[in-house]
């Protein structure tokens, strides 16, 4: 149709070419469109028609101005594409005006068109350095986006950059971390896809196989690319096909069906009616362009009768092909003839489903955007009004320009272009929804709006069907989730996405599901048995409440009662022979520091302080020395009464009782002063030992200086050697009663105890270092208390008749 300003439309209403032989030796034969005619194309022709229609009736938008269109079938094919841009641009060549006032009839000054990419991608390399605009309704490859290659190119449909970025994100949604990639074998598919394993690898989303198909591929590789999907472990699909190579894929993959798998699907396809026919993808999800409504285009779709068809070539193959029958006078027998009774209303094609207006209102937008560039150019809007000038003549160029700052709505729908030529991406979520019939129904089921914030891009509104009609999310991942408690560990030449999982070692902990490393507990932390939690480590001690505590506890206690009795014993006989026999003075200071004894290790249970690990050692080291003191005390009395009785001795008037107190004084002060020093210089201290067992922290008392220590012990042990060797010299002196033998059965009792203690308590881990040292002390002080005491006490009360000074000394 003629005009003053004339659009072009590029669209491929046809899938197929006929390809001539080329002998080289002829003209080659002009490019001849063959194969079945698509009405998808062909209603988004109609739409550009009905658009421009419009805006000539449109009294607000280039009023007084009639726009024309030429509109071409690229056939699906590049060289068409290419042959019909150059007859769209050189409409512009002035060799062809025939005069001064001619008028614009076949200057073309913007272009809508194509819907492939690659077709786009050829067509802008021609009139781009023309300066011709080029408004696509479906080409999404995001390379035209790339204004040094394509200045020219703009779209009303969002790039795939968005699109990739917005599947990726889907897809790590749902928690599907190993996928199969198909792709269609042109610059749509192959610029979409690498966009999208970008995208993926930075969501964590690894891809087992990426195959690629186009429509003139043999069949023998589209069977490749069906048993590549049969044979894969990857439950989830996403296909960035166009529909014509799809469609080849699911006819094959129909033949021999293939697990269930959960396709993911690209604009171009999920939302194209003509696909659900194939059941098996029931529960498919993709992106699509928003579905629109258009007033008044179902009518001028369906408002089409022979007669007008009739004036087109392209309308009459579609109504031919619809109905069945021909028109015209030249129709072969075996035709039927259309006698004027098919009734477009009851047509069930592509060309009159406007339910879903998704890539035809993508074709309004584009001429709406050309449109208001035009008006922009040559109108001046005045108070509501605008006044345009037909004469203005307005180049290419300008409409270049002013379509950089469209801005406008139509129908509720905002169009406008960034830098790059694209329009702000918003897709809606679509879902294949099996119906109780079998049928297969497109759902929209969520938006994605780019332009909001990272993270709230994804509204989701309806519940999803899965593969197979299913309503729980499917599983597609190469290994199954890390629990917590474990680690990745990948297997080795494969993707990040397989590994094992490993536990963590001992001491550490992983939290969270998947976690590529475990880490340490803090110092005072131990892991719980599934290692995902630190919790404080239990502190151990030797407690007053647990049986090993009680039990040295209630000897501790019974010891002190013993010595106690033993003195009260000795208190109430204390004029008897036996009690004054060896210096009964003695006696009850060894029973004294008994009782201590037994009683100190009571400070040994509990939980350490500082100042119970300070009273401990010294009370220990202190009580024994006294109590070795008084033996050796009596020791030295023993040895000393009898060489008394030898004629001319005058020994006991150099060791009498203040001599014996002397002397016990003296080795207890000497015990004191190593005790202070010790307490000075490096006193014990409480300690939490991490070290002995890693699960549990042994609350112990830290000896300060180890020479302290066993300075107290050597003391000890030095006077406890001391005793014994005097108490075996006396051993065979002649008496009834000589306590030196139970002197020296104790003392060799009291080394046997210390000196396996020694090795006892440098091995005994934690707590038990502690029970072995009150047990020493019990041993020995038991040892003391009962070798020297009891057979005193036997006689105090079951045989008093040898409780006498005759007896004692051996006179009867």
């Amino acid at each position: 149709m003629d005009g003053d300003y004339v659009i072009g439309g590029v669209f491929a209403i046809h899938h197929y070419k006929h390809t001539p032989v080329h002998n080289y030796t002829v003209i080659p034969e002009p490019l001849k469109c063959t194969g079945s005619i698509d009405s998808r194309e062909l209603r988004f022709s109609r739409a550009m028609v009905f658009a421009i229609e419009e805006i000539n009736n449109s009294t607000e938008l280039l009023p007084g101005i009639k726009l024309g269109y030429q509109i071409h079938d690229s056939c699906t094919t590049v060289p068409v594409a290419m042959h019909v841009t150059f007859q769209l641009s050189n409409g512009l060549d002035p060799v062809f005006n025939t005069g001064d006032n001619c008028s614009q009839a076949g200057m073309v000054m913007a272009i809508v068109g194509e819907s492939e990419s690659t077709l786009s991608i050829s067509m802008s390399r021609v009139i781009g350095p023309f300066n011709i605009p080029q408004v696509s309704y479906f080409a999404t490859c995001a390379c035209l986006s790339d204004k040094q290659q394509y200045p020219s190119f703009f779209r009303t449909i969002p790039s795939d950059q968005f699109q990739t970025e917005a599947l990726a994100k889907l897809i790590k949604h749902f928690g599907w971390t190993w996928i199969g990639a198909v792709r269609s074998d042109s610059d749509y598919g192959n610029n979409g896809m690498a966009s999208f394993l970008d995208a993926a690898r930075k969501e964590g989303i690894c891809v087992e196989y990426s195959e690629s198909l186009h429509r003139t591929h043999p069949r023998s590789r589209i069977q490749r690319v069906a048993d590549v999907i049969r044979r894969s472990t990857a439950v989830v699909i996403v296909a960035f096909t166009a529909s014509a190579e799809l469609t080849l894929l699911l006819g094959e993959l129909s033949l021999k069906p293939s697990p269930p798998r959960q396709w993911i699907g690209s604009e171009s396809w999920v939302t194209n009616r003509d696909m659900l026919k194939f059941n098996f993808c029931a529960g498919a999800i993709g992106f699509g362009i928003q579905k629109s409504v258009i007033p008044g285009l179902r009518e001028y779709l369906l408002d089409l009768s022979p007669t007008k068809v009739a004036a087109s070539p392209v309308l009459t193959e579609f109504w031919e092909d619809a109905f069945n029958c021909r028109l015209g006078k030249n129709v072969a027998k075996d035709e039927t003839v259309c006698d004027g009774t098919e009734d477009m209303q009851t047509l069930q094609s592509p060309y009159t489903d406007t339910s879903q207006l998704r890539a035809t209102n993508m074709v309004y937008k584009a001429v709406y955007a050309i449109a208001h560039a035009i008006h922009n150019g040559v109108c001046e809007d005045t108070n509501s009004t605008a006044h345009c000038d037909k004469f203005t003549r307005m180049e290419s160029k300008q409409v270049l320009t002013q379509l950089k700052k469209v801005n406008f709505s139509k129908n509720g729908y905002d169009m406008s272009f960034d830098v790059n030529g694209d329009p702000v991406a918003i897709y809606e979520l679509v879902n294949w929804q099996q119906r109780e019939h079998g049928s297969i129904e497109m759902v929209t089921v969520g938006l994605y709006d780019a332009s909001l914030p990272e993270g709230q891009e994804f509204r989701i509104s309806r519940n999803l069907t899965w593969m197979d009609g299913g309503t729980h999310v499917p599983v597609s991942v190469c290994s199954e989730s890390c629990p917590p408690g474990t680690r990745k560990v990948l297997q080795k030449g494969k993707p990040i996405c397989c590994y094992d999982c490993i536990p963590c070692p001992e001491g550490e902990i992983s939290n969270s599901t998947d976690s590529p490393d475990c880490f340490p507990c803090p110092k005072k932390f131990w892991p719980n048995t599934e290692r995902d939690t630190c919790f404080p480590k239990p502190v151990e001690f030797l407690s007053f409440d647990e049986v090993l505590g009680i039990i040295l506890a209630a000897f501790s206690v019974a010891g002190a009662c013993l010595a106690i009795s033993t003195a009260a014993i000795f208190f109430c006989h204390r004029t008897s022979p036996i009690v004054r026999a060896n210096n009964s003075e003695l006696s009850f200071l060894l029973l004294f520091s008994l009782t201590l004894c037994f009683l100190c290790s009571l400070t040994f249970i509990g939980a350490p302080s500082d100042w119970s690990c300070k009273l401990r050692h010294t009370a220990f080291g202190i009580t024994f020395v006294l109590c070795i003191s008084c033996v050796l005390g009596k020791t030295i009395v023993v040895l000393m009464a009898f060489k008394a009785t030898l004629p001319g001795s005058n020994v006991m008037k150099w060791f009498g009782p203040l001599q014996q107190r002397m002397t016990v004084v003296s080795f207890t002060f000497i015990q004191v002063l190593i005790c202070t020093i010790w307490l000075c210089l490096s006193p014990p201290f409480r300690l939490e030992n991490l070290t002995i067992y890693k699960e549990r922290i042994i609350l112990e008392c830290a000896l300060g200086s180890a020479i302290g220590f066993w300075a107290v012990l050597g003391y000890i042990g030095l006077l406890a050697l001391f005793c014994l060797v005097l108490a075996v010299l006396a051993r065979k002196l002649p008496d009834n009663f000589n306590e030196a033998k139970l002197i020296t059965f104790s003392m060799l009792i009291f080394c046997a105890v210390w000196i396996t203690f020694i090795p006892a308590y440098v091995s005994s881990p934690g707590k038990f270092t502690v029970a072995v040292e009150i047990f020493a002390i019990l041993a020995s002080s038991f040892g003391l208390i009962l070798c020297i005491f009891a057979p005193k006490c036997y006689i105090i009360l079951f045989k008093p008749e040898k409780n006498t000074k005759k007896h004692l000394m051996n006179k009867n």
